[in-house]
């Protein structure tokens, strides 16, 4: 039966010269860099602090990974889910301590994380980093733009940490690693003084970029926002600041898709960026009103994005999600939302992109207008569920079992656990 739906889809297919089994050979090789913080509400596991930064996870949703252990134990079942090749997005403040050996974040060592690249080796994943300039102390009024030298040097030597554990991540698992830099640094209400903070913040990062480490290995972004629960009139790191910086440092911008105005769009952004780089970074997520980071759905703008990066070509990409809700199964939100980007990508290679684009060119609107009301209809369902049965994972119909049945044999536990340890 499979078969014989695949064959009829791709004759459907093949009517707009578009060949199924090259989008699907694509698919397979395109990695998404899955952010581990799904699976606690960005707690982490260093113990520093609440969280700040306008950073929120609502809801109490039972069975958070409260360990390595318990997050390593989630991340495999949701990798056995999610079809394809993929790597995996660390937080710094998901160091894995001995006991009575915690380090403070501007000392942190690749041996805090060497049970991730051992579990990366086990599962075939790269590995992603991103200093954790948030949930801290230190952190509370500002961090890389701090007027207090001793609190931005300290930042500053996190960061530096983050980027030599990254280059280690690199040597032991033969893939660059992409290092992420985003801070909270902002004003509630209306700034006197504009320039010193960036002035600061360029400063920080000009010092983080003068240490010794290998660019081939070490791929750094910076990423902007808009504004954030406590910084709603003005933030330091804004687009406008970090586009400029990246492109004049060789860097990557990433271009976080719940980051801007809600009349802005991420899709519309990225072949103007590419025009100018070679790389470009993305952080898909779902903003419902503002940076909210819902979890990612086959909607409009994931579709948009996916057309974006399939047609400026998928290997000058670094495609990340990011996301994180506490009021659903945690591990069925990763999976939603990571095969809702496979979703959009495998869209985007079934569309007959040369034969919309020779329309457009033509200005035959009314014919493109039409193939693309089309293609809507298209039979993209029987596709997807073959190249989940060839990449060995359940399909739409058979995932939410497995997740139901892990709920529980192993979260709805933790629960009690925490109960009786209490």
């Amino acid at each position: 039966m499979t078969t014989e739906k695949l064959r009829w889809a791709a004759e459907q297919y093949a009517q707009w010269g578009v060949d199924v089994e090259a989008a699907l050979a694509a698919l397979a090789q395109i990695p998404i860099s899955i952010h581990c913080w799904q699976g606690d509400d960005v707690i982490g596991f260093d113990g520093a602090g609440d969280l700040s930064g306008g950073i929120q996870a609502t809801g109490n949703y039972p069975g958070r990974a409260r360990s390595f252990t318990e997050l390593k134990q989630d991340i495999e079942t949701m990798l056995c889910l999610i079809p394809g090749h993929h790597r995996l997005n660390l937080h710094a403040s998901y160091a894995v301590f001995e006991p009575g050996q915690k380090a403070e974040r501007d000392q942190l060592e690749i041996q805090h994380f060497q049970s991730w690249i051992d579990f990366a080796k086990e599962r075939g994943l790269g590995l992603d980093f991103n200093p954790t300039l948030f949930g801290h102390p230190l952190a509370q009024t500002a961090t890389l733009s701090n007027a207090d030298e001793t609190i931005r040097q300290f930042w500053i030597r996190h960061c530096q940490a983050c980027i030599r554990i990254a280059e280690s991540f690199a040597d032991q698992l033969g893939t660059s690693s992409l290092v992420n830099i985003w801070i909270p640094d902002g004003l509630k209400d209306i700034p006197a003084d504009r320039t010193s903070p960036r002035q600061r913040l360029k400063a920080s990062l000009d010092q983080i970029l003068a240490m010794d480490y290998d660019r081939s290995k070490v791929k750094v972004a910076v990423e902007s926002k808009v504004f954030g629960i406590g910084i709603e009139s003005y933030t330091v790191g804004s687009h406008e600041f970090y586009m400029n910086y990246a492109a004049q440092n060789g860097l990557l911008c990433l271009l976080d898709s719940g980051h801007y105005h809600p009349t802005e769009t991420i899709s519309d952004k990225i072949s103007a960026m590419l025009m100018f780089t070679d790389e470009l970074a993305l952080h898909i997520s779902r903003p419902v009103r503002w940076d909210s980071d819902h979890v990612v759905l086959y909607d409009d703008e994931t579709r948009q994005i996916a057309q974006e990066i399939i047609c400026s070509g998928a290997e000058r990409i670094r495609i990340a999600t990011d996301y994180f809700d506490a009021s659903i199964n945690r591990i069925a939100a990763w999976v939603i939302g990571v095969r809702s980007v496979q979703k959009a990508l495998l869209n985007a290679l079934l569309t007959p992109q040369e034969k919309m684009a020779k329309l457009q060119k033509q200005q035959r609107f009314t014919e493109l207008m039409a193939l693309q009301e089309q293609l809507k209809m298209a039979p993209i369902g029987e596709i997807w569920e073959v190249f989940c049965l060839r990449q060995g994972v359940p399909g739409e119909n058979a995932w939410l079992k497995v997740v139901q049945d892990y709920e529980k044999e192993v979260l709805l536990k933790r629960n009690e656990e925490k109960e009786e340890i209490a």
